[in-house]
């Protein structure tokens, strides 16, 4: 049956609800994220068909339990910084229709002794406490998770304390939990064992590139070729260096006039982004990079493109 609108209302007010009571129970601790304000990723085959497979088994919990098995409640991503790990998290806390409540790891480490481990364990209390349904998206987990040390200095037997309570809370919790790492190498190894899923959320292939260009280009029309080139001279570059790129492009065309920018040139323009918006110096840089003189050789026939609407 499909949900008509008086029934998608109601379920958009549960969830505001939910998301309210998440919000002054757990207060700074957290981000929480409706269903509203998500975005759909554009994402490699991979990882789709893994998003897929989980929500399917999500949505057949009384088939799985018929032969014995339930549907995985945890799930890592993991890979470099701005493949947009958080985007995916909100997107599926969408499809089912909770909110997404972000903790961001680092926050939760204190100096005092034992505090890590009792902020830990306030955000479950918290929310058990609440026991609204949601995603809980623990980010840059490797700030707690990273690999127990045998040295016997204070500081390393309070992170082993720490993970410890973590691993204990992800085992009790009933809801549904993502972690996200740029790190996964770091990660403990009886962490890693937590996850149903462990998801490669890797810099996208051409076609994702492709399409990701296209859509953040939008409400301009740049033609198949120019995106054709814009992907060709990007290869390697995480999705928010692309936006970031688009973005820049767009931004140049609307306050050319005003700032006397040569928006008919559209070499000119492509320098005039890159050079401040760039890579992280830690990775590998893409073409247009590495080599900004590549930058000349953007000359699309279209070109500046007409803007729709």
């Amino acid at each position: 049956m499909q949900p008509t609108r008086l029934t998608r209302g109601k379920a958009a007010a549960e969830e505001a609800s939910a998301a309210q009571r998440l919000r002054t129970q757990l207060g700074a601790m957290v981000d929480v994220r409706e269903s509203k304000d998500a975005e759909e990723p554009i994402l490699g085959p991979g990882v789709r068909a893994a998003i897929l497979g989980w929500l399917a088994e999500i949505h057949a919990a009384a088939d799985l339990a018929a032969v014995g098995v339930k549907p995985r409640s945890t799930a890592l991503l993991y890979g470099p910084p701005g493949c947009g790990k958080t985007t995916l998290a909100h997107h599926l806390a969408a499809r089912l229709g909770v909110p997404l409540v972000i903790v961001q790891a680092e926050q939760l480490v204190e100096s005092s002794l034992g505090g890590t481990g009792r902020k830990v364990a306030e955000l479950f209390d918290g929310l058990a406490k609440v026991g609204a349904p949601c995603v809980v998206l623990m980010d840059e987990i490797d700030a707690i998770g990273s690999e127990r040390s045998n040295d016997d200095q204070a500081c390393a037997r309070e992170m082993n304390a720490a993970l410890t309570t973590l691993l204990q809370k992800i085992e009790a919790f009933g809801g549904r939990l993502i972690a996200a790492t740029n790190r996964h190498d770091k990660l403990d190894k009886a962490l890693w064992r937590r996850f149903g899923l462990q998801i490669d959320v890797a810099l996208p292939g051409d076609d994702e590139r492709w399409a990701i260009l296209k859509r953040y280009g939008l409400p301009f029309d740049f033609d198949d070729d120019t995106i054709d080139g814009l992907a060709e001279i990007t290869r390697g570059a995480a999705p928010s260096l692309l936006r970031q790129t688009m973005e820049g492009i767009k931004r140049t065309l609307v306050l050319g006039e005003r700032l006397r920018l040569p928006v008919d040139d559209p070499a000119a323009v492509l320098r005039i982004v890159i050079e401040h918006a760039r890579p992280h110096p830690d990775y590998q840089a893409p073409p247009l990079w590495a080599d900004t003189s590549l930058a000349r050789t953007f000359a699309p026939e279209a070109w500046p493109p007409a803007r729709q609407g």
